[in-house]
C-alpha cells in the first residue's frame, strides 16, 4: 500500500500551454492531477507553472504516456523517471574535527595531539565518517595558503594513519587544496570534502586517481564575502544547475563517486537556507548521495536567538528534516546526540 499512500509533488516551471493541457488530461486519466494557472485551458497565457501530484505508481503510468507526447513532454518524462529510480540511502553521521583555533564553534576546535582520541570517541558513538579540516570557512574567513594548511594537518593525519583509523571509518578531508588532499589520500583518507565544488581540476583528477568519494558543495562567492547580501532568483534551481555542471565536469575527469551538498550557510540568507532544506529531495534526481551540514549555524540563531553553544536543538531539527527528505550523510559536531535522534526516528518508522 505504500506506493498508493504516498503522494509526491513536482513543480514544473514554464510549461508551454499545449504541454500543460496534455499533461493535465493524462494525469487525470490515471487518477493523478496537475494544478495549472486559470489561463491554461484557453491558452490565454503561452506558458504556465504547474504542480503535479501523483503517487509513485501513478507517476510511472504518466511517464509511460508522456514518452510519445510533443511540446517537450518526453524530456519531462525522463526527468520524472530519474526520481523513480532513486534508491534512498540510510542516513549516516559524519563527525567534525577542526584542527584550527578559529572555527565558528569553539567546542569543535581540536589540537592535533588530541585529534586521534576525538576521532576514536566519535567512531565509538557511531560516526561512519570523520571530517578533518584545518582552515575555517566561516563567513569572513581568509584562506591561509596550502603549505600552512598541510603543516597544521600533518600531525593529525599521520596519527590517524599510524593507528589505521581508516579501517574503522571513512576519513574525509575538508579542503580544496591539492597539496593537502594528496597527502591525506596517500594515508588512507577516502573522501574529499571540497567547499568549492571541485573548482580546481586537480582535485577532480585526484578523486579519480584514488577512486575516492568527492563531496561537491555549492557556495555563492567565497568565505570572505559570501554573506554580503547573497541573492538568487530561485535558489533551488540555481543550486541544481550548479550541481549539473559540476557533475559533468567531475565525470569528464573520471570522478564518479560523488556526494552533493547544497552548502547551507555558504552564501545564503535565512530564506534561502530553509528553502534548500525543505527541497532536499529535489536533488535526489541526480542519483548521488546527499550531505547536509547545518550544525550550529547562524540560521538557527535567526529563527530562535541562541549562542553557538545553545544551538543543538535547532541543529537536530534541521538535520532530521533533511534526512527525511533524502540526506544520506549528516555532518555535525555532536555525534552522540545525532545518532540517538536518528535511531529514535528509525524506530518510529519501523513501528
Amino acid at each position: 500500500m505504500l506506493d498508493k499512500a504516498r503522494v509526491d509533488r513536482f513543480l514544473l516551471k514554464n510549461l508551454p500551454c499545449g504541454a500543460a493541457n496534455i499533461l493535465k488530461q493524462d494525469a487525470l486519466s490515471i487518477g493523478a492531477d496537475l494544478a495549472v494557472s486559470r489561463d491554461t485551458p484557453s491558452c490565454a497565457a503561452a506558458y504556465t507553472d504547474a504542480v503535479l501530484c501523483a503517487t509513485p505508481s501513478q507517476l510511472q503510468k504518466l511517464i509511460d504516456k508522456e514518452k510519445t507526447q510533443p511540446f517537450g513532454l518526453k524530456k519531462i518524462a525522463e526527468e520524472l523517471s530519474a526520481f523513480l529510480g532513486v534508491k534512498r540511502e540510510e542516513t549516516r553521521v559524519m563527525g567534525v574535527i577542526n584542527i584550527n583555533d578559529d572555527s565558528f564553534n569553539p567546542a569543535s576546535r581540536t589540537k592535533p595531539i588530541n585529534a586521534l582520541n576525538r576521532a576514536e570517541q566519535m567512531i565509538e558513538h557511531g560516526a561512519a565518517y570523520i571530517d578533518i579540516g584545518a582552515v575555517s570557512s566561516r563567513p569572513g574567513s581568509i584562506s591561509i595558503g596550502p603549505s600552512e594548511e598541510l603543516e597544521r594537518l600533518k600531525p593529525a593525519i599521520d596519527a590517524m594513519y599510524q593507528a589505521k583509523m581508516y579501517e574503522k571509518a571513512i576519513f574525509s578531508l575538508d579542503s580544496y587544496e591539492p597539496l593537502a588532499i594528496a597527502y591525506a589520500l596517500d594515508r588512507g583518507f577516502g573522501l574529499i570534502n571540497d567547499i568549492t565544488g571541485g573548482k580546481d581540476g586537480r582535485v577532480l583528477k585526484l578523486a579519480a586517481e584514488y577512486n575516492v568519494e568527492l563531496c561537491v558543495m555549492h557556495m555563492q562567492g567565497e568565505p570572505k564575502t559570501m554573506q554580503v547580501n547573497p541573492r538568487y532568483d530561485d535558489v533551488v534551481e540555481e543550486v541544481s544547475g550548479f550541481f549539473a555542471k559540476r557533475i559533468e565536469a567531475a565525470n569528464r575527469a573520471g570522478a564518479k563517486r560523488l556526494i552533493l551538498d547544497a552548502g547551507i550557510g555558504f552564501g545564503k540568507n535565512l530564506s534561502d537556507n530553509l528553502k534548500l532544506i525543505a527541497s532536499y529531495s529535489h536533488f535526489l534526481r541526480f542519483g548521488y548521495k546527499l550531505l547536509i551540514g547545518a550544525s550550529r549555524k547562524s540560521l538557527i540563531d535567526a529563527i530562535s536567538p541562541a549562542q553557538v553553544s545553545d544551538r543543538l536543538g535547532g541543529t537536530i531539527a534541521l538535520h532530521i528534516k533533511a534526512a527525511e527528505y533524502g540526506a544520506a550523510i549528516v555532518r555535525c559536531h555532536d555525534v552522540f546526540e545525532h545518532i540517538q535522534a536518528l535511531k529514535v526516528l528509525e524506530a518510529i518508522a519501523k513501528s
